[in-house]
């Protein structure tokens, strides 16, 4: 088997575009264990995400964690499954396919947006092969997470870096690292708790949670906990609430390291103990819905909080297809494109174009 993969036929004169891939998670293919054990063997193995020597992660992963959790896993999916399948893959390809729309409203020339999963299907190395495949030469790679952390963004980005290896002609790339602290973004966030707001009214205390990483993660240099920091901050400025009207905290412990703190489910616990008439509770690292913000913070987070004694529990949900997201990712994305798109643009004269490029190919000796 070669070690570069075949390039796609080459035509002199063919267009080439400019796409988009967008980077999330991912998911399984269906809320059952059979689906789940090969995602989080996949999911698990990955050095970014778990750093224990790979000898006795191996143990325990297969040994352990592959044999118990999928099952207890595909209990917590089918409680969020939707009809059209996984939230987090629905919205994920809703917000490539709104994308896709703005950017035609922007851009006088077509540009190509596509999706991958990080971890399942479809995966990043498919997504950019079929992106070359239909003649896309420069990509911007866009991981949906506002802020970096190298279990995170710094994987996604190792899933693309590999792919390109195995490439005679890797396409010309640009990524974006982060965002977290984008005006877009954070106005994005602060219309969409207005806008819950407007028809629920406002809590005592909202609660910012953000996943969780393991706090070693943050002494060697990760800068995942200062930038949730920050957007949390940037967040409360925006809506303009007092110190004591919000909580920044993290979810999603696993394992019995410590993690960043304080924890999500300590911070609900302690405001229901003081007996806060009302807590909302935002992700605001979550671009879109999925198992840790709706079964973990809408359901688990919700019944925390009211056993410990509180009141009225709301979860506003992630940004999602929301007009003010897709436009400040339409930002991001024309700004990371800069010199790559053309300030005007016209089919018919760019066709004319490629065709007298052929031609000139074809004179000096060219096959196609």
């Amino acid at each position: 088997m070669p070690f570069y993969q075949p390039e796609p036929p080459y035509s002199h004169g063919q267009a080439a575009q400019v796409g988009i891939l967008l980077i999330n998670l991912g998911t399984p293919e269906a809320p059952t264990a059979r689906a789940l054990r090969p995602y989080l063997k996949q999911f698990l193995w990955d050095r970014r995400v778990v750093e224990i020597p790979r000898p006795i992660w191996w143990l325990i992963l297969n040994g352990i964690i592959l044999n118990t959790r999928p099952g207890k896993s595909a209990e917590k999916y089918a409680s969020i499954w939707r009809p059209e399948g996984s939230p987090l893959k629905h919205f994920t390809a809703r917000q490539a396919e709104l994308l896709r729309a703005e950017l035609a409203r922007r851009s006088p020339q077509p540009v190509m947006v596509e999706y991958a999963m990080r971890y399942g299907q479809p995966s990043v190395e498919t997504r950019i092969q079929a992106m070359k495949a239909q003649g896309v030469d420069r990509i911007l790679v866009l991981p949906l997470y506002p802020q970096y952390a190298a279990s995170s963004t710094g994987s996604a980005l190792d899933a693309v870096w590999q792919s390109l290896l195995h490439q005679r002609n890797p396409p010309e790339v640009r990524a974006l690292k982060h965002f977290h602290a984008d005006a877009g973004y954070i106005n994005a966030l602060k219309q969409s708790v207005q806008t819950f707001w407007a028809e629920h009214g406002q809590p005592d205390v909202l609660v910012m949670s953000f996943h969780g990483i393991p706090r070693r993660s943050l002494d060697l240099g990760d800068p995942y906990h200062c930038e949730c920091l920050r957007s949390g901050r940037l967040l409360a400025e925006a809506l303009n609430l007092a110190p004591e009207q919000y909580r920044i905290s993290f979810q999603s412990r696993f394992g019995r390291a410590e993690w960043l703190k304080p924890y999500t489910t300590a911070t609900l616990e302690e405001l229901g103990h003081k007996k806060t008439r009302r807590v909302d509770v935002i992700c605001p690292g979550f671009i879109a819905d999925c198992l840790e913000t709706l079964e973990e913070i809408a359901l688990e987070g919700k019944t925390d909080f009211l056993k410990a004694g509180g009141g009225e529990y709301r979860y506003i949900p992630a940004l999602n297809d929301r007009p003010t997201w897709i436009s400040a990712l339409a930002d991001l994305a024309v700004k990371q494109m800069s010199g790559w798109l053309p300030e005007t643009w016209d089919a018919e004269t760019d066709e004319q174009a490629r065709a007298q490029q052929r031609q000139h190919a074809m004179a000096l000796g060219a096959k196609n």
